[in-house]
């Protein structure tokens, strides 16, 4: 009998131990589940919004200078009207419980005709318990921060440097492209990623809140312009490994040049009808190194990216347009020596 409780007392033993072992096993696996970057909870968002079109004639058809998209209801969306600028570019507005993110500022300086700051403070709260406010830019180009000294005398309110150095000094990196940094809003971190080769300031931004992925001039429906075909080849790769077991809600670039087609609208066009959604999707992000790769250093057309070097383009149309030039002069020089030899000749034999 002692023989059999024994026995029994090791079984509900051995029993206690697998159990144990078990609740550790599903212990360590949901930390990991609510820890990893592709399980953590995303809070959900809008894309259902119809961007304004412009107009054939702006002076016709009066537009609202800014229009306001709620992604949700600390996320918003904003566009400057291609009225006011043909780079429409796209403007973002994250909110946290202590601080709010405003990606970029524009294309249009002047706030009597571009009001940036002051509709910012009021989707803020425009009162004392709204949270400081941190403006940055993707890149330094003037169509991404010509609305910064709106928010230059605000109180509470920082405005990140656009140079290089201002970027790496406050993001803190010192291996710049390499490495992440991190914002946080308060219940809401924003990461950093390096991603120049359009530009050398560029930076992309990943809220891990709402997934959306801000991607400036890197990724847009639009023409996509390279200065650094090598350094933009390399923050491809580095935005794809970093977005490859991550949830990608949205990436959400700076322009749209795209209609619903594919076909690009003309440079400087302030009317865009049958426009191109703005957001692109996570495949759009992985397929990006090998379409940079395939990159001829002029122009290439591959799927559904048109790659660009615009100074080049620029450089051969001018070589071209000498080239032109001084075949046509030739030309010309060659008629008039030619007409003049036969006057001579002429005026030869009838004498």
């Amino acid at each position: 009998m002692a023989l059999k409780e024994h026995r029994n007392l090791r079984i509900i033993a051995n029993e206690m131990i697998s159990m144990r072992f078990m609740l550790r096993t599903l212990a360590a696996l949901a930390l990991l589940l609510t820890t990893s970057p592709a399980r953590s909870q995303i809070v959900d968002g809008s894309m259902d919004v119809h961007w304004n079109d412009g107009a054939e004639d702006c002076k016709a058809s009066p537009q609202p200078p800014i229009q306001i998209h709620a992604y949700n209801p600390q996320t918003f969306i904003l566009r400057e009207n291609l009225c006011y600028t043909f780079e429409a570019p796209f403007i973002y507005l994250l909110a946290g419980s202590t601080k709010a993110l405003l990606i970029d500022t524009g294309d249009v300086a002047d706030p009597n005709q571009m009001p940036l700051a002051k509709t910012v403070m009021h989707l803020l709260g425009d009162g004392s318990r709204s949270p400081a406010l941190l403006v940055v830019h993707t890149h330094r180009h003037l169509d991404h921060r010509a609305g910064d000294g709106q928010f230059a005398h605000l109180a509470n309110v920082q405005v990140v440097g656009f140079d290089i150095d201002s970027v790496r000094r406050y993001y803190n990196f010192p291996d710049w492209p390499n490495g992440l940094a991190q914002i946080d809003l308060g219940d809401r971190t924003v990461d950093v990623i390096p991603t120049p080769g359009h530009n050398e300031t560029e930076v992309s931004f990943f809220d891990r809140n709402t997934g959306l992925f801000f991607s400036g001039d890197f990724l847009m429906p639009a023409r996509l312009l390279i200065d650094d075909t090598d350094a933009d080849i390399d923050s491809a790769k580095r935005v794809a490994e970093f977005v490859n077991d991550r949830q990608v809600s949205f990436v959400l670039g700076g322009h749209i040049e795209l209609d619903a087609a594919g076909e690009t609208f003309p440079w400087g066009s302030q009317y865009h009808p049958k426009e191109h959604v703005l957001q692109m999707t996570k495949g759009d992000l992985l397929a990006l190194p090998a379409a940079i790769s395939s990159f001829n250093g002029f122009y290439t057309n591959t799927g559904k990216f048109i790659l660009m070097n615009s100074m080049r383009i620029l450089i051969a149309e001018a070589i071209l347009a000498a080239a032109v030039l001084v075949s046509v002069t030739w030309i010309l020089v060659a008629y008039i020596r030619r007409r003049r030899r036969a006057r001579s000749l002429r005026a030869q034999t009838q004498t």
